[in-house]
């Protein structure tokens, strides 16, 4: 089989392709012929060298997959061989509150799906939801369960009715676009320019701010709402005081990541100011995967696919997917 492999810091040049062996299951574990992974900004960080959690020497990178069970190990009985399956991106995370014990992770502390053949714990796969192309499922481990945990994770959860901000067209905001929907709510998306505004609106936003034109894209929110604010906002490029301003008191904001050159400090008075709850968000765990997989299959629900790379390109996908040209996810076909 081929893996690729990388040192976190060594920037795209320091990713290669090598042959091993192929690995044989062990207890509970299951073999995955890897049919398609994806990149989502964590990958980034993990080639620069600004990953938040840690990333071991020689990594096959990539915590994003979906492909088919092709052997077990002993005492597998949950999964059989021909399932197709996804991973989940923190393995020992099944339920209940994230926690220090759950930090290994794939294509970090563990090795990742940017490989054709996969070792997995039985209870790290979910299945795949059967209307989903393998290439699709390969979307879900991050940006979904990220998106579904933020706008659902917190006991409350969105409901019907209620409105939510999410900001610009990256995966987080696409598949919170897609939940928010379906769970019957409002959205307001932010964005930068009428072309992104356009494609934003014929995926069911049913405002959108373009932020460019509107620099105060929360005051533009309060006029949207009658002053009041959104019931929730996804802040996915840690601008955190903007969106304190743009949540209604007692609302909700889900902090899931920040881009490191627009990422302020928060005013104390800001937030009390607010009176909402602020709640960082870390993917989620496999029961929530799983809640979020049905929810994806009632509903007929699809990702949002910008471009497909084949496996010996995954160079190429990785430059394009940092260039920000993207609209929807960059999948990389195995």
């Amino acid at each position: 089989m081929r893996s690729y492999h990388l040192d976190s810091g060594a920037g795209l040049d320091g990713l290669s392709i090598r042959k091993h062996e192929d690995p044989v299951p062990g207890p509970g574990q299951v073999l995955v012929a890897v049919r398609a992974a994806s990149l989502s900004f964590r990958e980034l960080m993990v080639l620069r060298g600004d990953y938040v959690l840690p990333v071991k020497p020689d990594v096959v990178p990539v915590s994003d997959g979906a492909g088919e069970v092709v052997a077990l190990g002993p005492g597998v009985s949950s999964v059989r061989v021909g399932d197709r399956v996804t991973a989940t991106l923190f393995p020992s995370w099944q339920d209940g509150p994230f926690g220090g014990e759950h930090l290994a992770q794939l294509g970090g502390s563990l090795d990742g799906m940017l490989t054709e053949l996969a070792l997995l714990d039985e209870k790290a796969v979910v299945p795949v939801p059967a209307h989903l192309s393998y290439q699709e499922a390969a979307t879900l481990p991050c940006a979904a369960v990220t998106a579904w945990n933020a706008l659902t994770g917190d006991g409350a959860g969105l409901r019907a009715g209620q409105t939510v901000v999410l900001q610009g067209s990256g995966g987080v905001s696409l598949f919170a676009l897609r939940f928010a929907k379906a769970l019957g709510a409002r959205v307001i998306a932010t964005t930068s320019g009428p072309a992104k505004a356009a494609r934003l609106a014929e995926l069911g936003a049913d405002e959108v701010v373009d932020y460019r034109a509107t620099p105060d894209w929360p005051g533009g929110v309060r006029e949207l709402t009658g002053g009041r604010g959104a019931d929730r906002v996804v802040d996915v490029a840690g601008l955190l005081e903007q969106s304190l301003k743009a949540v209604a008191i007692a609302g909700h904001v889900a902090c899931v990541g920040f881009v490191s050159d627009t990422a302020p400090p928060i005013d104390p008075r800001v937030l009390f100011a607010s009176g909402a709850t602020l709640r960082t968000v870390a993917v989620g765990s496999r029961a929530q995967f799983l809640e979020m997989n049905r929810v994806i299959e009632v509903n007929g629900l699809r990702p949002v696919i910008d471009r497909a790379f084949a496996f010996d390109d995954a160079p190429a996908a990785y430059r394009y997917y940092a260039s920000g040209k993207a609209f929807g996810k960059v999948v990389i076909t195995v």
